[in-house]
Formats: C-alpha cells, sequence, structure tokens
C-alpha cells in the first residue's frame, strides 16, 4: 500500500466513530485487493502473495470485531471465513478469481455498512488526537486540509 494512502487511512482512523471504523476496514479491504490485482498483472508473484496475506490480515481483524451475541455475527462470520479461503485459493493458484469473488461477497457487505453507518452517532473513537479541518482552499490537485494541534497528544499525566 503506498505511503499516501496509509496516511489517508490513518487519518480516518484517528477521526472515525465504530461505524466508520468498520467501513475503513473495508476500504482497507479493498485497497489491499487492488494491490493483489496490480501486482498480478505486472507478474510479480512476491508481492501479489503479500497483499492478498495483507487483505487476509484485514478480515481477521473483522472477524475479531464480531460480536457472537448477535445472531447476524455468526453469518458474517461465515462470510469472512469464505472469502478469506477464496484469498488463500487465489494464492495457491495464482490467479484473481478468488479475489473476484471475494470483492463481490464483501461489496455487497459494504454496501450494508454504509447504511447502517450512516444512523451511528456515537462520539469518535479515539480522544486527545489532532482535528483535521477541510477548508476552503485547494492544492493543486486536492483540497487542502489543515491539523490543528493539541498541545499534550498522547499520553496525559
Amino acid at each position: 500500500m503506498k505511503d499516501e494512502m496509509r496516511l489517508d487511512f490513518q487519518r480516518r482512523l484517528s477521526q472515525c466513530n465504530k461505524g466508520e471504523m468498520i467501513i475503513i476496514m473495508y476500504d482497507i479491504l479493498f485497497a489491499y485487493l487492488d494491490e493483489a490485482k496490480e501486482e498480478h498483472e505486472k507478474g510479480n508473484y512476491e508481492n501479489y502473495k503479500d497483499a492478498i496475506k495483507q487483505g487476509q490480515k484485514t478480515l481477521d481483524m473483522l472477524i475479531g470485531a464480531l460480536d457472537f451475541r448477535y445472531e447476524l455475527s455468526k453469518e458474517l462470520h461465515r462470510l469472512y471465513v469464505t472469502s478469506k479461503n477464496l484469498l488463500a485459493k487465489a494464492i495457491y493458484q495464482n490467479r484473481i478469481d478468488g479475489i473476484h469473488e471475494a470483492e463481490e461477497i464483501m461489496k455487497r457487505l459494504y454496501v450494508g455498512f454504509c447504511e447502517a453507518a450512516k444512523s451511528d452517532n456515537s462520539a469518535p473513537l479515539m480522544q486527545n488526537v489532532q482535528k483535521v479541518y477541510a477548508g476552503m482552499t485547494y492544492g493543486r490537485s486536492s483540497l487542502n486540509e489543515n491539523l490543528m494541534d493539541n498541545n499534550n497528544r498522547g499520553f496525559l499525566v
């Protein structure tokens, strides 16, 4: 994953609430799967395999976030494990069919989580972080963002 994309995910994670956290995890997964497809086109098997493994780690994090007190979690678990197995199949067959199948499953779930996140009005998960403000100034190719420093980022003593 490119450094610029990592920084964007870090910024988003520092500002998100519970519902947005799941959306970001899906976005990270899709970024790794896109990277795997690009590496496969280039014929770079090692980077292809590494990108898929990172995607599988992201799926592991989604699995770890499930609350099995709810029936829906059992169904999500089944779909996550199926997607993870499809990615494993993509590695050992060195074909992107499994990536496309896993993406199809995850994109359907993504749409549902996006709708659910719209109604989540909970507070941001991280406290004592820099606030990001997107203003009316634009750079050559993007919107400029300003970070408002807190003097005591990190641990408070």
